[in-house]
């Protein structure tokens, strides 16, 4: 079937993993176990075959440079696990728009963004006709409406399929969903599911307590890191999505109203890209007696979306290869934490595999 011609919109932690992730695993037999994908070959597609053709970015010691450089330079921080090779794709700049908060740029609070302000953008539709992308992964910071919709809007018009691994609400979003319909473009969306991270681990809790018979009556998800994506979170202003998005992929478990307060809590510098998450939740038992559940879990933050990103750019390419359109309802609910309908996980997963056999 050929390659899958991925482009990327942020050359951040979660890229870098996704890059190193697929050189990591490229050699893998077709039918090996690897932690935190569905199948290494999805499809007809092996890890393999995914093949980096674009990347965009705003930061100065990022732009102009081969992408397999890009990937380790500040401020990302996710450890390299694999040796790159030289990709032949520069980073070329991409909109700035509102992709970077004002405090990603004072150095007062950590590692932030030095943004190129005298270099233009390119036109990312162009550069994604010109290069042949089948798929365009936004990967741009938490918080950025205007920006992630300009990354859509270059998918549209080039004809390329969409991931969006941010909490912003397009592929969810019935308007945007028609969009990508009419236009004859599969997306897949909205914000990665982390392979097992807070969101999931929750779920699963959640799950487990409904299906006994407690009644939830409160619960909470407190996430800290050191990265780059907590560092533009600490502003409350741009975790409005992320937090609904969050909220919705627990809450939509309980058939009933429930106090639940869920999202990051702090930038903690020294984590690096290490994630420490708590979730605790009281519900009431047989009797009427309380039931209190508190777990920690710590994770490095951006491999743990790299796996899952993988099979969603495969599963787009699928979709492109069929002359399926519009949002990808099993696909996103399956990968993505704010999908456009929401379905339980075991549930989803069948969604997929039946897909991928082209049921």
């Amino acid at each position: 079937m050929g390659k899958v011609r991925v482009a990327l919109a942020g050359v951040g932690n979660v890229a870098s993993a996704i890059v190193q992730g697929v050189y990591f695993y490229r050699d893998a037999p077709d039918d090996s176990f690897v932690p935190g994908l569905m199948h290494v070959k999805f499809g007809p597609y092996h890890v393999s075959d995914i093949e980096f053709v674009a990347a965009f970015d705003v930061d100065e010691r990022k732009l102009g440079k081969d992408l397999s450089e890009a990937i380790f330079s500040p401020p990302n921080c996710v450890p390299k696990f694999a040796d790159v090779p030289k990709l032949g794709v520069e980073v070329l700049k991409g909109p700035v728009l509102d992709g970077v908060a004002p405090h990603m740029r004072d150095f007062k609070y950590g590692e932030g963004f030095k943004v190129d302000d005298s270099r233009p953008s390119v036109n990312v539709a162009d550069v994604l006709k010109e290069v042949g992308a089948d798929v365009l992964v936004n990967l741009v910071p938490v918080g950025s409406y205007e920006a992630s919709r300009a990354y859509a809007r270059a998918a549209l018009e080039s004809g390329t399929g969409f991931v969006n691994g941010i909490p912003e609400f397009i592929v969810s979003d019935s308007e945007w969903g028609k969009k990508f319909e009419e236009a004859g473009v599969p997306a897949a969306g909205d914000d990665f599911k982390s392979q097992l991270g807070a969101t999931i681990l929750h779920r699963a809790i959640v799950d487990l307590a409904v299906a006994r018979g407690l009644k939830i009556i409160e619960t909470y998800q407190l996430n800290i890191g050191g990265n780059t994506d907590f560092l533009n979170m600490i502003e409350e202003d741009r975790l409005t999505t992320k937090r609904i998005s969050k909220t919705e992929a627990v809450t939509s478990l309980v058939p009933y109203e429930v106090k639940a307060r869920i999202g990051p809590s702090d930038f903690v510098p020294f984590l690096g890209d290490r994630k420490v998450m708590y979730v605790w939740l009281k519900a009431e038992q047989f009797g009427g007696f309380p039931i209190y559940i508190d777990v920690k879990l710590s994770v490095m933050d951006s491999p743990n979306a790299a796996g899952v990103a993988i099979d969603a750019i495969r599963a787009v390419k699928i979709a492109k290869d069929r002359g399926i359109a519009g949002p990808l309802v099993g696909v996103s609910a399956y990968f993505f934490k704010h999908p456009p309908k929401q379905y339980p996980d075991p549930v989803a997963r069948q969604m997929v595999e039946d897909f991928i056999r082209g049921g």
